[in-house]
């Protein structure tokens, strides 16, 4: 009995086609409950012959298919001309009614089953999709766990090499431990999100806490503003210690940001380091860093300063998702 069950709740909600012998079963009952309905009007209106039978036309198709509600369509048909619950023989006015209840009951099921073949397309492409979100979640944690097991070999490997000069090691140790933490706070905000002062002290940890200044008030980024957040903050940070503060003794960087109407701004201001004599044509982090924020309704101003780079990074915080 639960089996059966099953199958009926499987076929109804369109998970899995029911069997050849259910259906019938269910348009057999589908008659059977139009047919008592009839009988019930015929006590008040005794020449509604064919009206109780679009429901089961209707249920029928949707459980069965097209061709079991065109059987039922058929059968009910049958029983409005041939079954009586009053004096009333079948004339030509109940033929007429025939032909336009088989002419509603096509297009009833025509309806029906044009509805189950976009229910059905649309649970393969959910399907299809889950399994690829799925796939790309696998691909992305073993990478994640690749990735971090080879910068647990680099630490090994420089530790090694630096075993004897302890006051270097000082200096690389920490560094790489920040951006160890920096990998596993990405992959944790992919599907939390974070504080973004959480996301920038990891991010710019490994260049020293004294290097940077943080101002704003505690904000909660969702998840996939602040996976786009933490990749544009990751390409600042590498520039500023290749080209930028980072790369000069006195080079500092201040950071600020505030919200206003669901509108985040963030500041990104570098101080002290070297004069930008020329720019380079956009690189894939220029773009990036263009174009990273337009899902979010937001863009990126980046102006090259005497005193160094100052890039103003504007967008709207995802309503529901923030706290």
């Amino acid at each position: 009995m639960e089996k059966l069950i099953d199958e009926f709740r499987k076929g109804w909600q369109g998970a899995a086609p029911p069997s050849l012998g259910l259906s019938i079963a269910f348009a057999v009952a589908c008659l059977l409950v139009a047919t008592l309905a009839r009988w019930g009007l015929a006590q008040v209106r005794p020449d509604v012959y064919f009206t109780p039978y679009f429901p089961a036309v209707f249920f029928a198709a949707a459980f069965g298919g097209f061709r079991i509600g065109i059987v039922t369509a058929i059968v009910g048909g049958v029983l409005g001309v041939v079954v009586n619950f009053s004096d009333a023989l079948a004339d030509r006015a109940r033929f007429a009614l025939l032909a336009l209840y088989w002419a509603v009951s096509a297009l009833t099921i025509w309806g029906v089953e044009h509805y189950r073949t976009m229910l059905a397309e649309q649970r393969r492409i959910s399907k299809r999709l889950i399994e690829e979100e799925d796939y790309r979640k696998l691909l992305v944690d073993e990478l994640q766990h690749r990735l971090k097991n080879k910068l647990s070999t680099v630490h090994a490997v420089i530790h090694q090499v630096l075993h004897d000069q302890p006051q270097v090691w000082a200096r690389v140790d920490p560094r790489l431990r920040s951006l160890a933490a920096t990998d596993d706070l990405i992959s944790r905000i992919d599907k939390a999100g974070c504080d973004i002062r959480d996301l920038l002290i990891s991010e710019l940890g490994p260049y020293g806490h004294v290097r940077f200044t943080l101002n704003g008030d505690r904000l909660f980024l969702p998840a996939k503003l602040a996976v786009t957040l933490s990749l544009m903050f990751h390409e600042l940070a590498t520039n500023a210690g290749k080209y930028g503060a980072f790369s000069a003794p006195r080079g500092l960087l201040q950071v600020s940001w505030t919200v206003s109407d669901d509108r985040l701004t963030i500041t990104w201001d570098e101080t002290e380091g070297p004069t930008v004599d020329k720019v380079s044509e956009p690189g894939f982090g220029t773009k990036l860093l263009k174009s990273a924020l337009s899902a979010f309704d937001g863009r990126t101003e980046i102006s090259y300063l005497k005193t160094g780079l100052h890039c103003i990074m504007q967008c709207s915080i995802p309503q529901g998702e923030s706290r």
